[in-house]
């Protein structure tokens, strides 16, 4: 496996449409894993979520957050990152229409869009950041 990798050394992988799964934490300490759409943007991740959403208020009351994305193929390559999220409203709009139309198309994620209300950025910026492969494995 190739360690200590940057970003941009894992190619394409941010671009794709890829889940990610998203850690927030319990009241309890104990942690939510959330499948989530996502954008790598300005070296740092943004996930939509609702106001009031589950993860939104995780990260109200404790900003901890960590987001893994990874191939379910070969070279299976991946990133995690571990950071200390925040709440945005600016640029809200935009990034619900370049995500929806990155996962679903460009017709269905315009009409996806069109109907999110209430929606927020949780963004996550590189706190500790890990990046991997396996293409030494699999070339």
């Amino acid at each position: 496996m190739r360690r200590n990798l940057h970003v941009s050394d894992l190619g394409d992988l941010l671009e794709l449409p890829l889940l990610a799964v998203l850690a927030t934490y319990r009241t309890g300490g104990s942690v939510l894993l959330s499948p989530v759409w996502h954008e790598w943007r300005l070296d740092g991740f943004d996930v939509v979520t609702g106001r009031e959403d589950v993860k939104a208020r995780h990260i109200r009351r404790d900003t901890r957050a960590s987001i893994v994305v990874c191939e379910h193929v070969p070279p299976y390559r991946g990133v995690e990152l571990r950071c200390r999220a925040k709440l945005l409203d600016a640029g809200v709009e935009e990034a619900v229409h370049r995500i929806a139309v990155r996962y679903l198309g460009e017709r269905a994620g315009v009409a996806w869009a069109e109907q999110s209300a209430d929606d927020m950025l949780i963004r996550l910026e590189p706190g500790s950041l890990r990046a991997w492969d396996f293409a030494d494995e699999y070339s």
